[in-house]
């Protein structure tokens, strides 16, 4: 077992809210941000804001990620992973910054995540009427 891997486990110890496919999970969405958002993949070190996402804009991706992913049982998964709202992925994300698997900028603040969106809501499928001629 490599360091990542034992610093992985320790945490997983340490704090039981969260199940080792939250961590993966938030971590595929990252990766998932930056292959179909506005984030240049492609810049380097030198250009990190241009890579970097905020904590609304990573919520954002969970989000996305998790339709994509589960569809209409998105919200479901997500729970039984510990993840019912934002401010969880706050958590997550700020453990792996804490143990090294993530980085944050100066600006970065934990608070970032709390409330952006509320889970009950966006994870519902939304259907939408059309009228005569539109169908």
């Amino acid at each position: 077992m490599n360091a990542a891997q034992r610093a992985m486990e320790r945490l997983l110890r340490r704090d039981t809210r969260y199940k080792l496919e939250a961590y993966v999970f938030v971590r595929d969405a990252l990766a998932y941000a930056h292959r179909t958002m506005a984030v240049d993949p492609s810049a380097g070190p030198e250009e990190e804001d241009a890579r970097h996402l905020s904590g609304q804009q990573l919520c954002e991706a969970c989000r996305l990620y998790a339709l994509d992913q589960f569809g209409y049982l998105a919200r479901i998964v997500l729970a039984s992973w510990g993840l019912k709202s934002t401010s969880d992925f706050g958590e997550v994300v700020y453990n792996l910054i804490e143990i090294k698997h993530m980085r944050k900028s100066d600006t970065d603040r934990r608070e970032d995540f709390d409330n952006v969106y509320a889970f009950e809501e966006a994870f519902e499928p939304k259907f939408e009427l059309l009228s005569p001629e539109e169908a």
